[in-house]
């Protein structure tokens, strides 16, 4: 059964390369999501019993909201959520959470989805900076979505605690699928499988070397001296 579903895996590999890669990309990305699921309430609710709930993380104004309120790409109000904005210890839980994961992400996608040869120091570099440009984009996303999805699931539903931790995952999942849209075509570049160089060719046993074949037709092989 494992042999067969095997062989058809590699029939459907060679057929279709990229299809087969985007369907181990996502597969991938699922178990990332799922680490990011259970990694995020545990460092949420560490930093959260800090005092780093009350600091403010507002950085990278790019504008104004419709209130009139500043706009930041990163918008962590000082006092817990959904009144603040969960402050700098919501900020660092989720950093560090898509940052455990991204490098978890290289190494697997890397090996086990696009099977690359290149320079593993250079794709890291660039997808170093993938990582910190699509995570500037979704912070700017999140700063328009994060606050609602919390007042909905907390105080309009009124599922208090429950509520928070439903409203994580929304994000969560939210923020996942927006990554995994960006990153694919990024991988599919930094990736590359370049092509091998073809094994040098040896003379077989029963044909002669090159050596044998000038000395066969030098002047003393064939004129030997009286």
């Amino acid at each position: 059964m494992i042999t067969l579903a095997r062989s058809r895996w590699l029939a459907f590999e060679l057929a279709r390369p990229t299809t087969a890669q985007f369907v181990v990309f996502v597969v991938l990305n699922v178990g990332m999501t799922v680490l990011q699921l259970v990694m995020m309430p545990v460092l949420k609710a560490i930093f959260g019993a800090t005092a780093l709930v009350g600091i403010d993380f507002q950085a990278l104004p790019v504008g104004t909201a419709p209130d009139g309120a500043p706009f930041f790409v990163f918008d962590y109000a000082a006092g817990a959520l959904p009144d603040g904005g969960g402050g700098l210890a919501y900020f660092l839980a989720v950093q560090l959470t898509l940052a455990i994961a991204q490098v978890i992400n290289f190494f697997a996608q890397r090996t086990l989805t696009f099977k690359s040869n290149s320079d593993p120091w250079r794709a890291a570099a660039w997808y170093a900076v993938a990582y910190v440009v699509i995570t500037f984009g979704a912070a700017a996303l999140q700063s328009v979505y994060k606050a609602p999805i919390y007042e909905l699931f907390i105080t309009t539903w009124g599922w208090g605690a429950t509520g928070e931790a439903a409203a994580d995952v929304t994000t969560m999942l939210i923020n996942a699928v927006i990554s995994c849209l960006v990153f694919f075509p990024v991988f599919k570049i930094i990736f590359r499988r370049e092509p091998e160089p073809a094994p040098a060719s040896e003379p077989t046993s029963g044909s002669p070397s090159p050596r044998t074949l000038q000395e066969a037709g030098s002047p003393s092989s064939t004129h030997p001296a009286p």
